[in-house]
């Protein structure tokens, strides 16, 4: 059941993402930089906050009138901020909310993953408080509402020695330290969501924490937009002495407090499974994982270019145990080790042109060695009576894992090692090679579409060699839904090759004679 739901959101994002990708591009696409607007919307929220509190009156008497004054007669621009602020809250739940999705939708939270997701479980409830404690400074109507049902469902717990709800009984009973302390706790509060935010990246190589520049922007432009045209207002000042009637919701933060206000036993309990539902989906059902990645000393010189690559902090270098002449070894962490194999893509030692001896290398995946990656294209070359013959490097987890036996199949493109490409070709086992992986914007292993993109480009290690002729490799990045998508661009890179192959002979009957006449002088 989990796993029909999951394929279905997941088609759901393919579908938005492609779009967007259309539109704007995968770098600019806000489905791909969800974790990093999440982080970017919490410092708008943090440093409108700061602006407003600058203006605020934190008295139980003149909360409500200081806020009306700065909206009202300084609409222009304490006023945009109130709204600002109010907006980057809301977005920062959607945000959350989509992030949650997506990760689940792409089993992006299970085997060596459970743990940026369990720790994400906290911070969902202290983005709530954080939201449901600003209210309440507010002071109107809407505020009056929410701290007298949220101190009621609190009282239902039996945590504290006497009701806090009786604090907004009446006028009289609200002080302004009561107030103070709802102050501090808006102020604490935040605080403790960021110390869990950056628990939650510690498993994460290069987290994405800042959205491109121009994403930025065009966040900052449509908040300012929303501020403009419809201004967050306040409802009528808070009266204890009044039941407020009618109160207008955020849906985004309180659509579960009409419940609160009728069985706020049933709400807990509500509230109690979710979270431990939500804490335990790595587990349900486990996922069954691969061995992690090994080393073999004998081949490592310590180099750290499997530590710079992994996606996942699972690879550290210490020092060296085993004598040879290196200063330092790898070592892997196996419980973060997800089994992407992109750390023996970027060993030095994955060479397939070795010609003695057996094809070790200094860090493998035993589920998936290098030596069974040359064998397979052996294997696959040697059955392939096309023309023009391919090799398709293929994702697991992208459009090339529908194609079945004629494919390389990796955990990620990324675990196949730059000599790969060029033994295949050198060597003429195959005259064109297709490294199909997942959508751009969604790579299953976070970086593995970017290192291999920047290894064919020459611009990471290890480098693809300037003498394989990049017109013969082509590059596709799809999800699983796009593979009419990957049929269409290898059935045109096939023509393309064909037409290479009738160019070159000609080439070669025009450069002879030049050839001949500079070696006869």
């Amino acid at each position: 059941m989990i796993a029909l739901v999951r394929r279905g959101t997941a088609r759901g994002f393919d579908a938005a993402e492609r779009g967007l990708n259309r539109l704007a591009g995968p770098a600019v696409n806000p489905l791909a930089q969800l974790g990093a607007l999440g982080f970017f919307l919490f410092w708008i929220v943090v440093v409108s906050g700061i602006y407003l509190f600058m203006l605020f009156d934190t008295g139980v008497e003149n909360a409500h009138a200081s806020i009306e004054w700065y909206s009202t007669r300084y609409a222009w621009h304490a006023g945009v901020m109130r709204s600002f602020h109010r907006y980057a809250s809301d977005m920062m739940i959607v945000v959350m909310a989509l992030h949650l999705l997506r990760e689940f939708s792409r089993d992006r939270y299970r085997g060596g993953r459970w743990f940026s997701w369990v720790t994400g479980v906290p911070v969902i409830w202290f983005l709530y408080m954080s939201g449901i404690t600003g209210y309440w400074l507010v002071w109107d109507q809407l505020a009056q509402y929410i701290a007298t049902t949220s101190t009621e469902l609190l009282d239902w717990l039996p945590i504290f020695g006497e009701p806090i709800a009786r604090n907004f009984l009446a006028p009289s009973s609200l002080s302004n330290r009561f107030f103070t302390l709802l102050v501090f706790l808006h102020i604490a509060v935040p605080l403790l969501l960021l110390f869990m935010l950056w628990i939650h990246i510690q498993r994460i190589t290069r987290p994405k924490v800042n959205p491109p520049r121009t994403l930025a922007a065009l966040t900052m432009l449509a908040l300012l937009a929303v501020s403009i045209v419809k201004p967050a207002l306040s409802q009528g000042a808070a009266d204890l002495a009044k039941v407020p009637s009618p109160v207008g919701l955020d849906w985004f933060y309180l659509p579960l407090y009409p419940l609160a206000d009728a069985a706020p036993g049933a709400l807990w309990g509500l509230l109690g499974a979710a979270t431990v539902m939500l804490a335990a989906m790595p587990w349900l059902p486990p996922l069954r994982r691969m061995k992690p990645a090994t080393v073999d000393l004998d081949h490592c010189n310590g180099c750290g270019r499997c530590v710079e690559d992994c996606p996942y902090d699972a690879l550290q270098l210490v020092l060296r145990s085993d004598g040879l002449p290196y200063h330092v070894e790898v070592v892997v962490n196996t419980d973060k080790c997800v089994s992407c194999g992109i750390c023996t893509g970027a060993c030095p030692s994955s060479t397939p042109f070795r010609s003695t001896g057996p094809l070790d290398t200094g860090i493998d995946l035993p589920d998936v060695t290098f030596a069974s990656m040359r064998e397979r294209l052996h294997e696959l070359a040697a059955r392939d009576t096309s023309s023009p013959r391919l090799l398709v490097i293929g994702c697991w987890h992208g459009a090339a894992a529908a194609r079945g036996e004629d494919v390389l199949s990796l955990p990620c493109v990324a675990a196949a090692p730059p000599s790969l490409i060029d033994y295949a070709l050198s060597r003429g086992l195959v005259d064109g090679v297709v490294i199909a992986g997942c959508s751009e914007s969604a790579c299953y292993n976070r970086l593995g579409v970017e290192w291999m993109q920047q290894r064919i480009a020459g611009e990471r290690n290890p480098y693809l060699r300037s003498r394989v002729p990049r017109d013969r490799i082509l590059s596709v990045w799809a999800s699983p839904a796009e593979g009419a998508r990957l049929d269409h661009e290898i059935n045109t890179f096939k023509v393309r090759l064909a037409k290479l192959a009738q160019e070159q002979p000609q080439q070669q009957t025009t450069e002879t004679p030049t050839t001949v006449r500079e070696a006869a002088s």
